[in-house]
């Protein structure tokens, strides 16, 4: 026992690094439980809104205009794939799972026109910002924002990514509701959410594992 409190007396400066590290830990895990609940309930909540813009787009249209009948299931590229990787922060041991999306990729040559669109931005920004309160109500707050965030990070025009939403709801018909367009959009949002919300559960359970860890190295697991 002696001994123990002779080599704490000795070591302050590591002590006290621990402490920090710890605390760190705990503080990203905190903040990514906070951000997980945040980006459910607002993908929720742009999920309704997306159904109440389409269920309007319907009426509107008529539910002759807007019905899976419209569909003829033939197989097409896909306009959007997501990619799995590794994110690391700070050393290898914690390394997890990263998801990327990409968007209106070309079925003439193989490759994403529209670029691969990375979403663990708010993971990464969120290390150095006050842990957020809850109670949002949109993932986005305006569509404006939506669509300047998404084009950041394209490497086409606006027009193109227009033309590439339209080409997409064609099988509607060529004058269609802008309520159809909106529920477009929507889902779009909601879609990024997605991806979003598995970069933070990602986060969140190897901030967890790695303070259980910690936990059971101090025999207090």
């Amino acid at each position: 026992m002696e001994d123990d409190d002779r080599c704490s007396s000795n070591n302050p400066g590591g002590i006290e690094q621990e402490e920090e590290d710890e605390d760190g830990t705990v503080l990203r895990f905190l903040d990514s439980l906070d951000s997980y609940l945040t980006l459910l309930d607002a993908l929720s909540s742009t999920l309704r809104q997306g159904w109440f813009e389409l269920a309007s787009a319907r009426h509107s249209m008529g539910s002759s205009r807007i019905s899976s009948v419209l569909l003829d299931q033939k197989v097409r590229s896909a306009a959007t794939t997501f990619q799995v990787g590794k994110s690391i922060d700070g050393s290898p041991s914690e390394s997890h799972p990263s998801f990327a999306i990409s968007k209106w990729a070309s079925s003439r040559d193989g490759k994403c026109s529209f670029g691969e669109m990375e979403v663990s931005h708010v993971q990464k920004t969120s290390k150095n910002s006050e842990l957020r309160h809850r109670g949002s109500s949109n993932f986005y707050d305006t569509t404006e924002e939506h669509d300047l965030r998404i084009n950041a990070s394209s490497t086409i025009g606006d027009g193109d990514v227009q033309k590439e939403r339209s080409k997409s709801l064609s099988v509607f018909g060529t004058l269609v509701s802008p309520k159809l367009r909106a529920a477009q959009v929507s889902f779009e949002t909601a879609l990024d959410a997605i991806v979003e919300i598995a970069n933070i559960r990602s986060s969140m359970l190897c901030a967890f594992t790695q303070l259980q860890q910690e936990m059971k190295e101090k025999g207090l697991g």
